[in-house]
């Protein structure tokens, strides 16, 4: 199905975001896509800061941009209320400390009727919210293969811009037929109901689409003390969502930094015991600092920013450790569910 200059509704949960929703609503107000033609639903979790003052500007400056109250305060519920009073025959998800390139929107919406695409999506061009060594180090960790794997939309190389199908891409441009086919986000998932949705949508056969030229700048929370707290909780949350899904509900790249702590704390275990345990210990461990210490060599190369050698290092494993450990902590939750099914 084809459609010829649709209408638009950018939904983007809200909470605490005095700081970034204006930068947003702005990125999306200076686009080359109409006005006209778009709405924009900011669900607000009931900010407790200044959000909702800004948002009140906003909604009476400009009539296309109205803000719906989210009581339950929790992502996938702001995504499904602001689907449910979509007007528009393309639904985009944002975030809301996250802008857009003037162009991306017009880039999804042709791409969406171009390729007949399900869903498209753009890249994450993630950025510090400080400027630190370790904010920015940060960053380029959140955009490298060792650090994330084959999560293209995050490590697509700039030079490239065709646009190749996936399973997911940032946020998203979606046919508001596909919340019919194949239902809402999962109220369940504080975090991945997108992945999981993205998933359920090429399960049923749906294809996501991602065009390289639309872009999305991210402003990742970089400090490291709340990097590793952020990476713990999504590796919780690459495990429990098997207690809420019908299917495979993330990638493998999820579960590959379980395997690899896993393996460290197993063979590290057995090496008082056993000189296989030990050897096998020293080689998961010898090959992962190997691997780490190329990662870091290149990027700071490529960055020509030789102090980067003195962070990355430590980085690379606080990521990768961080979220095997809370994928441990998930593991446990999921077995819990299997083995009491009435609690869920």
């Amino acid at each position: 199905m084809s459609l010829s200059n649709p209408e638009v509704s950018i939904v983007i949960p809200c909470r605490n975001e005095e700081v970034y929703i204006s930068r947003c609503l702005d990125s999306i107000i200076a686009s080359d896509f109409p006005n006209e033609q778009m709405e924009v639903l900011v669900v607000d979790g009931m900010s407790e800061d200044g959000t909702r003052s800004i948002l009140n500007t906003y909604q009476q400056q400009y009539p296309f941009i109205r803000m719906i109250d989210n009581e339950k305060r929790i992502t996938p519920v702001a995504f499904n209320l602001g689907i449910k009073q979509a007007k528009g025959e393309l639904l985009m998800i944002m975030s809301a400390h996250a802008t857009y390139d003037p162009k991306a929107i017009s880039i999804c919406v042709t791409r969406s009727s171009e390729y007949q695409a399900d869903n498209v999506g753009g890249v994450w061009k993630v950025h510090p919210r400080n400027s630190t060594l370790i904010d920015r180090a940060t960053v380029e960790v959140l955009s490298h293969r060792f650090g994330v794997g084959d999560a293209t939309y995050r490590t697509i190389s700039e030079a490239d811009h065709t646009p190749q199908w996936v399973d997911t891409a940032a946020y998203g441009c979606y046919r508001k037929e596909v919340f019919e086919r194949i239902g809402y986000f999962n109220e369940n998932l504080v975090r991945g109901q997108d992945m999981e949705l993205n998933l359920r949508l090429k399960d049923a056969g749906g294809k996501t689409l991602l065009a390289p030229d639309a872009v999305i700048h991210y402003y990742a929370r970089s400090s490291f003390s709340v990097f590793c707290k952020h990476n713990f909780r999504n590796g919780v949350w690459a495990l429990v969502p098997f207690c809420y899904s019908a299917i495979m509900p993330v990638s493998l790249r999820h579960l590959i930094p379980l395997a690899f702590v896993f393996g460290l704390i197993s063979t590290l275990m057995l090496s008082p015991f056993s000189v296989v345990g030990l050897w096998l210990f020293l080689g998961i461990s010898g090959a992962y600092m190997l691997l780490d210490i190329l990662a870091s060599i290149q990027i700071s190369s490529k960055e020509k920013e030789w102090k980067f050698l003195a962070v990355l290092p430590f980085i690379f494993p606080s990521l990768h450790i961080a979220y095997g450990i809370g994928s441990l902590v998930g593991l446990v939750k999921v077995i819990g569910c299997v083995l009491s099914p009435q609690k869920n």
